[in-house]
């Protein structure tokens, strides 16, 4: 998947009115994936999107991963945009299921397994919310 047609698939998903706010959104919530998963995790998932992707995602990596449950991830994303925690969760549910649609399989599930299963809605897999 390219650049543009990722954020195209954001803009859809998320039925934002522009492209700038598609950007913003998937800068932010990557930016707070970044922090909770691995730094080699965040390598590997940065080699599979686009370059600007990458960039934000290796940009917001930490020396090691965080611990924060699913609201803390809202609520970190929400301070970015500027925006509400619920606000946040409809923008990562937007940037992440584009971002499964994105990957292999493989890397999707390496991903998930850093995550507590109240993180599987968001990448469009409820099957695996638990």
């Amino acid at each position: 998947m390219q650049y543009h047609e990722y954020l195209a698939r954001v803009r859809e998903l998320g039925e934002y009115g522009s492209r700038e706010e598609a950007t913003k959104v998937t800068e932010a919530v990557l930016s707070v994936l970044a922090q909770r998963i691995s730094p080699g995790e965040v390598d590997d998932l940065a080699s599979q999107l686009p370059g600007p992707l990458g960039q934000t995602l290796t940009a917001a990596k930490p020396r090691q991963a965080e611990s924060f449950g699913i609201d803390e991830f809202y609520r970190r994303v929400a301070e970015r945009i500027g925006a509400r925690p619920r606000t946040a969760e409809w923008d990562a549910g937007a940037v992440l299921t584009a971002l499964a649609d994105a990957v292999s399989g493989g890397e999707l599930n390496q991903i998930l397994s850093q995550l507590p299963s109240g993180y599987a809605v968001l990448f469009g897999r409820a099957d695996l919310a638990g």
